[in-house]
């Protein structure tokens, strides 16, 4: 039990950072510890939100909803320099240099600031031309244009905190990473009701009140990532000197970022046409379709930490030379993934009707998210294969053959699969909730064959 105690410890304070010898076991276990616990403090963002907001209306359930259907053409930009930042950022430690992967995490950040500014300021313009174009009822535009306008607001932010725990976790310091999400959202649930809510001397905002607290939060989150980079005493640090633009390194970055941003855009633009067709059977089943997904959500995470490991795994294995010993991490951690979103599924399939009544009291809303809580679960198998090894080529810097296989599940097969079901043959909304783990399915096995084609190992970042 001691050793037990002492490996969780390890994990906990980030004490290693180079995985590239020793128990592939051990190194997983290290890695993937603090990533899904990080995860999980991500996923609790929604989740935390969605619970708060669900006691105001259903109007604000669905303007959450609508607007991070949007939002993450934000996430994915976001997803695509974290990709970038974990890819270059382990292959420079693989190597033994730290100078340069600390230089690569100021570009990181000067890419990642540029961009969202951009961003923040269309998306807040915008954001009630958002909702209406999302299919939102008049008075979900009414309740949800200032929530939608400071979530875009937030874009920075946003970017940073992805970005900036890719880096992290490339170098090794998924610890620190975790704790800025646990600072991050251990934040966003004490203000969340209190600007919901009005309590004590705050203002009653309502559901702009969870855009503000969950702003503030990430904000704070992103302090303690700067914070630790500079001060950190551990192999990968910033300095000033790293914030000179290197246009060879921003050149390189960004190359690698645009497959990762491109695979993400691609698949979060399914995400916004499921949620823009769902919108033509009415808010309530919009927002018991957001419940579902924020508990889906929930347990997909922490398995994405799982797969952030492997990715780690392979950057550091592949600049130290050791390219079968990268492979052999992907697939036991595959392996570990898949077992357990098995044992989550079965938990899911059987107790979704009380999980989802948590969230919400109304019946039609209800029994939208209990639908599609059991059919998006009968999916997981194959979620924890493709998710582990999607990343890990992510991981090697190999982004163009994830695109590739995104276009062709997702838009290729899960979009017309959802549009045919749910509008022309009239399924309803079950018919959308059928092409989910029917495109995910395709990913996986369109994902191992791809992998074990081995493009990977020659990819050079």
């Amino acid at each position: 039990m001691k050793k037990y105690l002492k490996l969780l410890r390890a994990a906990l304070d980030g004490s290693e950072q180079s995985y590239t010898s020793g128990s592939i076991d051990r190194a997983i276990f290290l890695l993937a510890v603090p990533m899904i616990l990080e995860m999980v403090m991500e996923s609790l963002f929604a989740v935390v939100d969605v619970f708060f907001v669900s006691q105001v209306s259903t109007e604000a359930v669905a303007t959450v909803g609508l607007t991070e259907s949007v939002i993450t053409l934000i996430y994915s930009v976001a997803i695509g320099l974290s990709t970038a930042a974990t890819a270059i950022v382990a292959r420079r430690v693989g190597e033994g240099s730290p100078a340069q992967a600390g230089k690569a995490i100021g570009q990181v950040i000067l890419i990642s600031v540029g961009v969202s500014v951009v961003m923040a300021g269309f998306g807040t313009y915008f954001a009630g031309d958002v909702l209406q174009l999302m299919g939102a009822d008049p008075e979900v535009i009414a309740v949800g244009t200032r929530y939608a306008q400071i979530s875009f607001l937030s874009s920075p932010v946003i970017v940073l905190l992805y970005s900036l725990s890719g880096a992290l976790r490339g170098a090794g310091s998924a610890s620190a990473a975790m704790r800025s999400l646990w600072i991050a959202n251990g934040l966003n649930m004490i203000l969340d009701p209190l600007f919901i809510f009005g309590i004590s001397f705050f203002p009653e905002m309502g559901v702009t009140g969870a855009a503000v607290a969950t702003t503030i939060g990430r904000s704070v989150g992103v302090g303690y990532q700067l914070y630790f980079l500079y001060n950190t005493k551990k192999s990968v640090s910033i300095k000033w000197l790293d914030f000179t633009p290197d246009w060879k390194i921003i050149q390189n970055i960004l190359n690698i970022s645009a497959g990762g941003t491109g695979q993400f855009l691609i698949s979060s633009a399914s995400w916004i046409f499921l949620t823009r067709i769902l919108a033509e059977f009415g808010s309530d089943v919009v927002a018991g379709y957001t419940i579902a997904i924020r508990i889906i959500i929930f347990t997909l995470l922490p398995s994405w930490g799982m797969a952030n490991a492997a990715a780690t795994l392979v950057g550091q294995n592949l600049g130290a030379d050791q390219p079968d010993r990268a492979e052999s991490s992907v697939w036991r951690t595959a392996k570990l993934n898949m077992w357990f979103l098995l044992g989550v599924a079965a938990l899911f399939f059987i107790a979704a009707e009380p999980i989802v009544g948590w969230f919400s009291t109304e019946p039609a809303v209800v029994q939208t998210g209990v639908t599609t809580l059991r059919v998006l679960c009968l999916g997981y198998g194959a979620f924890a294969y493709g998710m582990v090894v999607v990343q890990s080529m992510n991981g090697a810097g190999d982004t163009r053959t994830p695109i590739y296989l995104n276009l062709i599940c997702y838009w290729l097969v899960q979009i017309p699969l959802a549009y045919l079901l749910g509008l022309v043959l009239e399924w309803g909304p079950i018919g959308v909730f059928v092409s989910v783990p029917a495109g995910e399915t395709l990913l996986a096995v369109l994902g191992i064959v791809a992998f074990r084609r081995g493009r990977w190992r020659q990819t050079q970042v």
